[in-house]
């Protein structure tokens, strides 16, 4: 068996220092945000809870679907960096960024630069999507943040993403391997709502069809979320995780991340889903489990 802990939209505070000249265009509205609504909503301790509880699950894996920053400064990204640090080994922690995390353009060099170790591919070769291979198991991870207009939470994984992740797919299929994808937006037609969809979802559901996977795990949305859509032989479950750091107030669901237990083969997977969360008696417990095969469309 080979488990696998998916966590997202962690949104680390408080935020790091900054000045004054780099709160200009989308930042700013982002601050404003940040500090009437988001500092009080993403509670640190409770972060913390949820990690030492993953940690203490010994899963084999673990992927974290972005959003470690508010307004994606560079010195936000020096702290999501040892948060990465601290869930274990590099070899055995996987990203992909979120929209905050590409907040504006001068983002991405800070971004690429500081999470480096985390999202490339087992060869060293940085860029999106990168495949890493854990035992039996294939992780590819696809990068949709992009710098928007202020208000807007939209992502984007473009035609040069789809083309490579379909061929990584085969590949994978061709090594026997069950393939995960990992993705930050919800990668299907009505997965979020207009300001915060994946503009091309439907490119996305397309190479699904034609070629399959076992799985995709994002986050975004900050709600626990189970969609179903057409593979290459079977249909594909996607799971939407929480945000990892929401706290009572916050609005939306109560931060939880999820256990993923993968066996059998990559002809005929056997994949479980254990939903762990922060109830409001302090503690991290076991709120559903539920399989991940045999589904359909929903």
């Amino acid at each position: 068996m080979f488990t696998l802990a998916h966590l997202s939209d962690p949104h680390l505070g408080p935020l790091a220092r900054f000045s004054l000249r780099e709160l200009i265009g989308k930042r700013a509205t982002g601050y404003v945000n940040w500090r009437r609504k988001r500092r009080h909503a993403h509670d640190m301790e409770i972060l913390g809870l949820i990690v030492a509880d993953i940690l203490a699950q010994k899963p084999d894996h673990i992927a974290c679907t972005g959003d470690v920053s508010h307004i994606g400064l560079p010195n936000e990204f020096k702290t999501a960096l040892a948060f990465l640090d601290t869930l274990g080994p590099r070899d055995k922690v996987s990203f992909v960024p979120g929209n905050h995390d590409a907040y504006a353009r001068s983002s991405l060099q800070a971004l690429a630069g500081e999470l480096g170790p985390w999202c490339a591919s087992d060869d060293g070769e940085p860029g999106y999507p990168w495949y890493r291979r854990r035992g039996p198991v294939a992780l590819i991870g696809m990068n949709t943040g992009i710098p928007t207009m202020p208000l807007m939470a939209t992502g984007r994984v473009g035609p040069a993403q789809i083309v490579m992740a379909e061929k990584l797919l085969a590949q994978a299929k061709a090594e026997g391997l069950i393939r995960v994808i990992l993705i930050h937006h919800p990668p299907y037609v009505g997965g979020a709502r207009r300001t915060r969809e994946l503009l091309d979802a439907p490119a996305f559901e397309a190479m699904l069809a034609r070629v399959g996977a076992d799985l995709v795990l994002h986050g975004h949305n900050h709600r626990f979320s189970l969609a179903w859509r057409p593979g290459a032989g079977r249909d594909v479950p996607i799971v939407g995780v929480p945000s990892a750091s929401i706290g009572p107030r916050g609005h939306g669901e109560l931060a939880s991340w999820h256990l993923l237990r993968i066996e059998g083969t990559a002809e005929a997977p056997a994949i479980t889903l254990e939903r762990r969360g922060f109830d409001l008696d302090g503690t991290v417990k076991l709120q559903q489990t539920m399989p991940l095969t045999g589904g359909g469309i929903v």
